[in-house]
């Protein structure tokens, strides 16, 4: 059925066209409100007293691809309330056009969302193309000034650190887990802001945290009844860096278990030779740092007598830095096979080799090829053990927690020589593996025994940790709730952040994170 079109139906409900006309590349409408009576704002006294009249030019959107400008023929009334103090006001528009405004409700919106969506710059070149007049300074205000914190009452949060300029400034961002939606970000992560902040929301009962010690200080001082849940992802993940640092700790004993303790200097290329010397350097000081703490040296005077820095001191004493030499990995690695039977089978030539491995797909130098043939000749007038290569310690902390039939020959026999030599690593293997599966099958009755035996293991270090936040621990094993959502806008904030060239300040940040919501 087809309905007549009025020409009121092309501008807002509540307003009566009359007349429009072109002015330039501009479609301007004049329009007058449909009422006779005004309200007013003071005392809400009805008034059909009209004083006088002015006109308004707002924007409206678009028509046939031009620009729409409003001409509003407003009204002034008279206030008859005896007791008003407002003698005279103007008519209202609303939800149809704001005081002041220069935009309708309708357009507002539009500007808004585009705010949200693409931030100043962009969205100003965009919303041209849509034939909306705006400023990137205009979207941004609009983002600013439509920004509301959500309230909804809070009763489980999580709550994690963020980056502004990583490892110089940091803030914090908090979310309703149970909405998903952003609460509010603060300018910092220090454990007072965030503590002030919790104080302020006693109706939270559940708070997801990281492991880190801030926000459980803040949390059990604002709110000692809350449960505090630790984040399961970084429990697993530190779980599998203290098994990686324990093969780190053992890279002697692996060395000697897998045969690769002789080093000989002759077969090194020129760049794995200062690698060696390095080695060698750090070996060194490593003694010296041990010598001066087996004489009962304190920490502050090795650091005096070193040059080297706390840190460093400290790991050495603890037995936490371990060099291992190893060779260089090398472009040549997958074509070491091929290369070993065109050396059997007769070819000695560098040049001839890397020309044949240039029409096999090899995208390196000819000095590199050079340095394996100069190398390969000089093993072959030596020990062939002395090429013995020793896998890294991330490598060998692979190898060793994924499964046996995915490993090639090679490397089963590396896994087993390791397991037969370092008994303690594969202790601390079965810990780990333990843990990882009390999280995911939800299980924390054997928490107690696992901490006992997991201090005297390589392990001690993440097991301590566990201790100091155990109740968090156990919350993080049993709860359904974590940190992961925390973690997912952070990714969000960044992509926003990354939009802005990183120049946008907290309060847009956070006014468009909830304000896309």
């Amino acid at each position: 059925m087809q309905q007549a079109l009025h020409r009121s139906s092309l501008v807002p409900r509540g307003f009566v066209v009359e007349s429009a006309y072109y002015e330039g590349d501009k479609t301007v409408i004049e329009i007058r409100a449909s009422g006779s009576v005004g309200l007013c704002p003071l005392c809400g006294t009805v008034s059909r007293r009209v004083h006088s009249r002015y006109r308004r030019r707002v924007t409206d959107l678009p028509l046939s691809g031009r620009i729409v400008q409003l001409l509003v023929i407003a009204r002034r009334f008279r206030c008859d309330a005896v007791l008003c103090g407002r003698q005279i006001f103007t008519e209202r528009f609303e939800g149809v056009l704001a005081p002041s405004a220069r935009r309708t409700a309708r357009l507002d919106s539009i500007v808004h969302h585009l705010g949200l969506a693409l931030g100043g710059r962009p969205a100003a070149g965009f919303a041209k193309r849509l034939m909306l007049p705006v400023s990137k300074d205009t979207l941004l205000r609009v983002v600013r000034r439509r920004s509301r914190p959500p309230a909804d009452p809070l009763r489980v949060i999580g709550i994690d650190d963020w980056a502004w300029r990583r490892n110089h400034r940091y803030a914090s961002i908090i979310c309703n887990l149970e909405r998903r939606r952003v609460v509010t970000l603060l300018p910092d992560r220090e454990p007072a802001t965030a503590q002030a902040w919790l104080a302020a929301h006693p109706t939270i009962a559940i708070v997801a945290r990281d492991r880190g010690g801030g926000y459980g200080e803040a949390a059990a001082r604002a709110l000692p009844n809350a449960v505090q849940v630790a984040d399961r992802w970084h429990l697993m993940e530190n779980a599998s860096r203290a098994f990686l640092d324990a093969v780190r700790k053992s890279m002697r004993q692996i060395r000697s278990a897998i045969g690769a303790t002789t080093i000989d200097p002759k077969l090194l290329t020129a760049a794995e030779r200062l690698q060696y010397e390095g080695y060698l350097r750090r070996e060194e000081a490593n003694a010296t740092i041990l010598g001066l703490s087996k004489r009962g040296t304190p920490i502050k005077q090795i650091v005096r007598q070193t040059g080297h820095s706390r840190k460093l001191v400290r790991q050495v004493i603890r037995g936490e830095r371990h060099d291992v030499f190893r060779t260089r990995e090398s472009s040549l690695d997958q074509h070491l096979p091929w290369l070993d039977d065109q050396w059997a089978a007769g070819c000695r030539n560098g040049a001839e080799l890397w020309r044949r491995l240039r029409a096999r797909g090899f995208r390196g130098s000819l000095r590199v090829v050079g340095e394996w043939t100069t190398r390969r000749r000089r093993a072959e007038k030596t020990d062939v053990e002395t090429l013995h290569r020793i896998p890294s310690a991330r490598t060998i902390a692979r190898l060793m927690t994924v499964g046996r039939d995915t490993l090639s020959k090679a490397e089963t026999v590396t896994v087993a020589a390791v397991e037969a030599g370092v008994p303690p690593l594969v202790e601390a293997r079965e810990i780990i593996a333990e843990f990882h599966l009390m999280i995911r099958r939800k299980t924390e009755a054997g928490l107690v025994p696992w901490i006992e035996r997991a201090r005297a293991s390589l392990v001690a270090s993440f097991a301590r940790g566990v201790t100091n936040d155990e109740a968090a621990v156990r919350a993080a094993i049993t709860s359904p709730w974590s940190n992961g959502q925390t973690e997912g806008q952070i990714t969000r904030l960044k992509l926003v952040r990354r939009q802005m060239y990183g120049r946008g300040k907290i309060d847009l940040l956070q006014a468009r994170l909830i304000g896309a919501e």
